[in-house]
């Protein structure tokens, strides 16, 4: 039996219930003052679902505050299918097709996605790596800039990257810890600076990096427990346990997906594609996450990140 046969992806009353047990799993708590133990849930005639009243500052609330649902007039049900359907499928859903699927307007599936990639934003501050753990880094180039193509005061003028369609093109630069989690930073320009401080933020000293031969990770490498790296321009991807490919294969699952199922991402929002893929990448099937505990992840995931529409247009 199909987990979207489930009773919360259908009935109002049992959505509610579930986004409940999630965000609240000792009790209702108010998100106004805090309070706990003077919170009951309203019966009767109201016509709001899932109403609560705090008697400490006598102020009504329900699940949705505080979270990515708030002020949506959207059904809590329609929400949940939505989630399961963005974090089941390897590659996304895109816009048209959540339109399609839940039978909301264009304009909402669209808000409703960027939503919930708020919601899988990972905000985890902890270094990857670890004494000994292999940590690779590498970058890419995806989309053209919406700007123009800007110059390097080093290169007198010209821009950073010599020649070819990656100067025009938005910079991407991921950190993929070996057997473990992702991390994706669109950056303005992927150059010495940049690179260096996303590797000295995000990665423990006492990992041993391995990237290509590119010299924007040489002195950063030189911090690390161990720098290693292979030659791609001489057709060397691997020497023993020496090679990028893991970050390879990131980069792959994420261009098939926003160039077969997306198509078209804006500039200002591919921070939150990248907060897309990342989550999916970090709650895996290799790390034991199936779809439905990768479903609950992301829900657990929706409080203090509201998001405005003008917010989400703006970028």
């Amino acid at each position: 039996m199909s987990i979207l046969s489930q009773k919360q992806f259908h009935y109002e009353d049992a959505a509610y219930e579930y986004v409940e047990s999630h965000i609240w799993p000792n009790g209702a708590v108010c998100p106004h003052c805090g309070e706990s133990k003077r919170v009951n849930k309203l019966k009767g005639k109201s016509t709001r679902k899932g109403v609560h009243k705090c008697y400490a500052c006598r102020k009504p609330f329900t699940v949705k505050i505080g979270t990515i649902f708030e002020h949506s007039r959207v059904p809590m049900h329609y929400w949940l299918q939505a989630i399961y359907l963005m974090t089941s499928s390897k590659k996304g859903i895109s816009t048209q097709q959540l339109h399609r699927t839940l039978g909301v307007t264009l304009k909402t599936a669209w808000f409703m996605s960027h939503r919930i990639r708020e919601a899988m934003r990972d905000g985890d501050l902890d270094r990857l790596g670890g004494t000994g753990v292999y940590v690779e880094a590498d970058e890419t180039y995806f989309g053209n800039k919406s700007g123009p193509v800007e110059m390097s005061p080093r290169r007198k003028g010209r821009p950073y990257i010599k020649s070819g369609k990656a100067a025009k093109k938005r910079a991407i630069v991921s950190l993929v810890e070996r057997g473990g989690p992702v991390r994706s930073f669109h950056v303005k320009q992927a150059n010495k600076e940049n690179v260096t401080k996303i590797v000295r933020d995000n990665i423990h000293q006492e990992s041993v990096l391995n990237t290509d031969e590119s010299r924007l990770y040489k002195e950063v490498g030189k911090e690390m427990l161990g720098h290693m790296t292979t030659k791609h321009s001489a057709g060397e991807y691997v020497r023993g346990g020496v090679h990028s490919n893991t970050v390879e294969n990131y980069f792959s699952v994420f261009k098939r997906g926003m160039k077969g199922t997306y198509q078209h991402c804006a500039e200002k929002h591919l921070h939150r594609y990248l907060a897309e893929f990342d989550f999916r990448y970090n709650n895996r099937v290799g790390l034991g996450v199936d779809d439905t505990e990768r479903a609950k992840n992301a829900l657990r995931g929706i409080v203090g990140k509201r998001l405005t529409y003008q917010t989400a247009s703006a970028g």
